[in-house]
Protein backbone atom coordinates (compact mmCIF):
# COMPACT_ATOMS: atom_id res chain seq x y z
CA UNK A 1 0.00 0.00 0.00
CA UNK A 2 2.66 2.45 1.06
CA UNK A 3 4.59 1.66 -2.62
CA UNK A 4 1.32 2.58 -4.51
CA UNK A 5 0.87 5.76 -2.32
CA UNK A 6 4.72 6.67 -3.10
CA UNK A 7 3.92 5.65 -7.08
CA UNK A 8 0.89 7.79 -7.27
CA UNK A 9 2.77 10.85 -5.74
CA UNK A 10 5.38 10.35 -7.66
CA UNK A 11 3.69 10.85 -10.94
CA UNK A 12 1.35 13.39 -10.26
CA UNK A 13 4.68 15.94 -8.73
CA UNK A 14 5.58 14.50 -12.69
CA UNK A 15 2.49 15.35 -14.13
CA UNK A 16 2.37 18.96 -12.44
CA UNK A 17 5.72 19.39 -13.62
CA UNK A 18 4.98 18.57 -17.28
CA UNK A 19 1.77 20.98 -17.31
CA UNK A 20 4.02 23.90 -15.64
CA UNK A 21 6.64 23.70 -18.67
CA UNK A 22 3.06 24.34 -21.45
CA UNK A 23 1.72 27.57 -21.60
CA UNK A 24 1.25 30.04 -24.79
CA UNK A 25 5.18 30.55 -25.52
CA UNK A 26 5.33 27.09 -26.35
CA UNK A 27 5.33 26.41 -30.15
CA UNK A 28 6.02 23.38 -31.41
CA UNK A 29 7.06 19.76 -29.23
CA UNK A 30 8.71 16.80 -32.01
CA UNK A 31 9.77 13.42 -30.32
CA UNK A 32 12.75 12.09 -30.87
CA UNK A 33 11.25 8.62 -30.82
CA UNK A 34 9.01 6.62 -28.92
CA UNK A 35 11.69 4.62 -26.94
CA UNK A 36 14.28 7.73 -26.21
CA UNK A 37 11.33 9.20 -24.08
CA UNK A 38 12.91 12.84 -25.48
CA UNK A 39 11.66 15.57 -27.46
CA UNK A 40 12.72 18.87 -28.75
CA UNK A 41 10.68 21.91 -27.28
CA UNK A 42 10.46 24.70 -29.08
CA UNK A 43 9.79 28.31 -27.06
CA UNK A 44 8.96 31.50 -28.71
CA UNK A 45 9.36 34.41 -26.82
CA UNK A 46 9.96 38.66 -26.97
CA UNK A 47 12.83 40.35 -25.90
CA UNK A 48 11.03 41.82 -22.49
CA UNK A 49 13.03 45.75 -23.68
CA UNK A 50 13.63 45.25 -27.23
CA UNK A 51 10.03 44.29 -28.21
CA UNK A 52 10.85 44.50 -32.00
CA UNK A 53 13.04 41.16 -31.23
CA UNK A 54 11.20 37.69 -31.08
CA UNK A 55 13.16 34.65 -30.44
CA UNK A 56 12.68 30.73 -30.77
CA UNK A 57 14.50 28.53 -28.63
CA UNK A 58 14.73 24.89 -29.27
CA UNK A 59 16.19 22.21 -26.62
CA UNK A 60 15.68 18.90 -25.43
CA UNK A 61 13.55 18.03 -22.82
CA UNK A 62 14.23 14.19 -21.59
CA UNK A 63 10.59 13.17 -20.04
CA UNK A 64 11.40 11.58 -16.58
CA UNK A 65 14.57 12.35 -16.36
CA UNK A 66 16.34 14.05 -13.37
CA UNK A 67 18.63 16.66 -15.73
CA UNK A 68 18.12 17.13 -19.93
CA UNK A 69 20.68 17.49 -22.43
CA UNK A 70 22.25 20.78 -22.56
CA UNK A 71 21.96 20.72 -26.13
CA UNK A 72 20.25 23.73 -27.65
CA UNK A 73 19.89 26.81 -30.31
CA UNK A 74 18.52 29.64 -30.76
CA UNK A 75 17.44 32.42 -33.50
CA UNK A 76 16.25 35.77 -33.15
CA UNK A 77 14.30 37.79 -36.13
CA UNK A 78 13.28 41.26 -35.78
CA UNK A 79 9.91 41.24 -36.02
CA UNK A 80 8.10 44.92 -34.87
CA UNK A 81 10.20 48.20 -34.91
CA UNK A 82 13.40 48.51 -32.52
CA UNK A 83 13.62 52.43 -31.44
CA UNK A 84 16.92 54.18 -29.77
CA UNK A 85 14.70 54.42 -26.33
CA UNK A 86 14.53 50.59 -26.60
CA UNK A 87 18.61 50.33 -26.80
CA UNK A 88 18.86 52.84 -24.29
CA UNK A 89 17.36 50.50 -21.40
CA UNK A 90 19.37 47.80 -21.95
CA UNK A 91 22.59 46.83 -20.27
CA UNK A 92 25.65 47.37 -22.05
CA UNK A 93 27.88 46.15 -20.37
CA UNK A 94 30.15 43.03 -22.11
CA UNK A 95 28.47 40.10 -20.33
CA UNK A 96 24.94 41.63 -21.22
CA UNK A 97 22.21 40.43 -19.24
CA UNK A 98 20.38 37.48 -18.92
CA UNK A 99 16.72 38.07 -20.45
CA UNK A 100 15.67 34.04 -20.42
CA UNK A 101 16.27 31.06 -18.17
CA UNK A 102 15.28 27.61 -17.84
CA UNK A 103 15.58 25.13 -15.48
CA UNK A 104 17.25 22.19 -17.18
CA UNK A 105 17.67 19.44 -13.97
CA UNK A 106 17.57 19.53 -10.17
CA UNK A 107 21.07 19.43 -10.12
CA UNK A 108 21.41 23.31 -10.67
CA UNK A 109 21.69 23.32 -14.79
CA UNK A 110 20.29 25.97 -16.57
CA UNK A 111 19.85 27.12 -19.96
CA UNK A 112 20.13 31.16 -20.40
CA UNK A 113 19.84 33.44 -23.41
CA UNK A 114 21.89 36.82 -22.42
CA UNK A 115 21.53 39.82 -24.59
CA UNK A 116 24.77 41.38 -25.60
CA UNK A 117 24.69 44.70 -27.21
CA UNK A 118 27.67 44.75 -29.70
CA UNK A 119 27.90 48.87 -29.52
CA UNK A 120 30.79 49.00 -32.60
CA UNK A 121 28.57 47.17 -35.36
CA UNK A 122 25.38 48.63 -33.74
CA UNK A 123 24.20 44.51 -33.78
CA UNK A 124 22.42 42.84 -30.73
CA UNK A 125 23.51 39.41 -29.73
CA UNK A 126 21.39 36.46 -28.10
CA UNK A 127 23.75 34.22 -26.49
CA UNK A 128 21.76 30.66 -25.33
CA UNK A 129 24.23 28.31 -23.22
CA UNK A 130 24.16 25.61 -20.83
CA UNK A 131 25.46 26.64 -16.69
CA UNK A 132 26.67 23.41 -16.36
CA UNK A 133 29.76 21.41 -18.48
CA UNK A 134 28.62 18.51 -20.25
CA UNK A 135 30.91 16.16 -22.16
CA UNK A 136 33.97 18.27 -21.49
CA UNK A 137 32.29 21.25 -23.78
CA UNK A 138 29.29 24.13 -22.62
CA UNK A 139 26.90 24.11 -25.62
CA UNK A 140 25.69 27.42 -26.54
CA UNK A 141 24.51 28.98 -29.83
CA UNK A 142 24.60 32.63 -30.86
CA UNK A 143 22.04 35.04 -33.43
CA UNK A 144 22.23 38.28 -34.17
CA UNK A 145 20.23 41.56 -34.93
CA UNK A 146 21.62 43.99 -36.73
CA UNK A 147 19.81 47.53 -36.02
CA UNK A 148 20.81 48.56 -39.43
CA UNK A 149 17.44 49.78 -41.34
CA UNK A 150 15.44 50.43 -37.97
CA UNK A 151 15.06 53.84 -35.78
CA UNK A 152 17.84 52.85 -33.71
CA UNK A 153 20.71 52.91 -36.02
CA UNK A 154 22.92 55.85 -35.80
CA UNK A 155 24.07 57.21 -39.20
CA UNK A 156 27.77 57.72 -37.94
CA UNK A 157 29.41 59.73 -40.38
CA UNK A 158 33.11 59.32 -41.81
CA UNK A 159 36.11 60.42 -40.46
CA UNK A 160 36.84 63.86 -41.81
CA UNK A 161 40.90 64.27 -43.47
CA UNK A 162 42.57 66.53 -41.85
CA UNK A 163 44.02 69.38 -44.88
Amino acid sequence: MRFKKILIGLFSVAAAATLAGCGDEDVGDVSLGFLTLKDIKINRFTDPVVTGVTCHVASIEANLSLSDPSNNSVECHQTGPITPAMIAQIDKSKDGEVIFHRSKSVFMKNMKIRRIYDAESQTLLYLAYSTKETSGSFHHSLSTIPLWGTQAYERRLPPVEPK
